[in-house]
């Protein structure tokens, strides 16, 4: 399981969504699945499935269904990089079957085929024929920075590549002075490396109705306490968003931070364990390892 999951909150498409995208991806698998047992904010049904993992090319996600509170849009998409023609055709005739095109498949300045899309459920994808050269990672999380956030893209680089173990800041395109309505030195395409995962940046100042929000979040794991603290710490920037383990940073990202063990105490055989431990994370803002396994144990 990666260190960090990008966590995609649905309605009530959980495990159609997962079951669609591994049967699109070569090298992916479905994961377990976490049921609700006890009442929570969203009113789905107890014993209905919360939660499903499921891995894509190497990289583990996390789909929630969690109800109608928050929409997918282009904010963060994900990157996928092809080293055949066809396969950007092929990923692109499934993923944009009952869709939306934002950039219809083509030839570009950057690319011989690229195409950016929201799948049927509205999560994007932008699809990218890089040529015979080595791929690390297939799938990398794209971040956009739109409105009031244009323009921190770099800084939001350096501020996660501190933060997160192993940081680096790789490959930088900017805007020129043609690029107008974007401020020619900001970042039309960036990379970096945290926790040993690539993620990927842009600004972007076209007038957008969308910024940052809860549909897709970073779940961000820790094996310790001061772990969580430290992580805590440093990302959350907005008190009215902390809870259950959630924050917001300071540029409107999304973050989940939790220990590795709590989806094992989630998913105990014994219901009173588990609906024990769902009580006590949902009266939680920061998560409190210890206090879980007083009320595992209680």
């Amino acid at each position: 399981m990666t260190e960090i999951s990008p966590h995609l909150w649905f309605d009530d498409q959980a495990e159609e969504a997962a079951n669609l995208y591994t049967s699109i991806f070569e090298v992916s698998q479905m994961g377990a699945s976490t049921k609700y047992v006890a009442d929570t904010p969203s009113h789905k049904p107890k014993g209905s499935v919360m939660s499903i993992g499921f891995d894509l090319a190497g990289i583990h996600f996390v789909a929630l269904n969690g109800g109608p509170e928050f929409s997918f849009n282009p904010s963060i998409s994900f990157l996928v990089r092809c080293n055949i023609i066809h396969e950007v055709d092929v990923l692109w005739e499934a993923l944009s079957d009952g869709g939306k095109v934002l950039m219809p498949l083509a030839s570009y300045p950057f690319s011989e085929r690229f195409g950016w899309v929201e799948d049927k459920f509205g999560v994007s994808w932008q699809v990218n024929y890089i040529g015979p050269q080595d791929i690390s990672q297939k799938i990398i999380p794209k971040l956009m920075f739109t409105g009031k956030q244009c323009g921190r893209a770099e800084e939001a680089m350096n501020f996660y590549t501190r933060i997160f173990k192993n940081g680096k800041i790789g490959t930088i395109d900017r805007y020129g002075s043609d690029a107008a309505p974007d401020t020619e030195g900001q970042i039309q395409h960036g990379e970096f490396i945290i926790e040993g995962q690539e993620f990927a940046i842009m600004d972007s100042a076209h007038p957008h109705d969308f910024s940052f929000n809860e549909a897709i979040s970073l779940i961000k794991r820790c094996r310790t306490q001061p772990e969580i603290d430290f992580y805590w710490e440093q990302l959350s920037a907005d008190p009215s968003a902390e809870q259950c383990g959630w924050l917001r940073d300071k540029f409107g990202v999304s973050w989940q931070i939790v220990p590795f063990e709590v989806q094992k105490l989630l998913n105990d055989p014994d219901p009173f364990k588990a609906e024990r431990v769902m009580s006590a994370i949902l009266a939680m803002k920061k998560i409190d390892v210890e206090a879980l396994y007083e009320a595992y144990d209680a």
